[in-house]
């Protein structure tokens, strides 16, 4: 049973959890889904959608590894509610880039050596994918401020920033 289809006995007395339909447009395609209420949209990208790229990690909203962008702002999809979705544009990893190209964000940490393990990079990229929307010429400060909210284990982020900031606008 996945995640996103458990009940909560003890809450509702061991009737099945209500459920509601949302719509919304994930990686630009128009998705609707029967949801329980409580369903978090990281198990409904991950299990509902087979969209893997966010991870599950701390559940408490601060390592960044289930960051995927509603309406263009990062939000940790471990504490965010599925159906405040509904009506908006999600954007995970899988939607960077074209088919068969990728985001030049994603040759950039491949070109830097900013990928290790993997398990922050779709949130490391989703973040930095908003702040360059934001701030097209980040300062290194920035940057870092920026991604405080996303955990690496493997790196000391100089690598991670370095790639980013190659993705900056270059300054008049």
């Amino acid at each position: 049973m996945n995640r996103a289809d458990q009940t909560n006995p003890a809450g509702n007395a061991g009737r099945m959890t209500p459920r509601h339909r949302i719509a919304f447009a994930v990686n630009g395609r128009r998705v609707e889904i029967d949801i329980p209420a409580h369903a978090l949209l990281l198990d409904v990208l991950r299990d509902g959608l087979d969209l893997k790229g966010a991870k599950r990690s701390c559940d408490l909203q601060v390592c960044g590894a289930c960051t995927v962008l509603v309406d263009g702002v990062p939000v940790s999809a471990c504490t965010y509610l599925a159906v405040e979705a509904d009506g908006r544009e999600v954007l995970t990893v899988e939607g960077l880039g074209a088919p068969g190209a990728l985001h030049p964000l994603q040759q950039a940490f491949i070109d830097h050596g900013a990928v290790q393990c993997g398990f922050c990079t779709a949130g490391m990229l989703l973040s930095a994918v908003a702040l360059l929307r934001e701030v097209p010429s980040p300062t290194e400060d920035e940057v870092r401020h920026h991604l405080r909210g996303n955990l690496c284990r493997c790196t000391g982020y100089r690598k991670i920033v370095d790639a980013i900031l190659a993705c900056g606008a270059p300054t008049p």
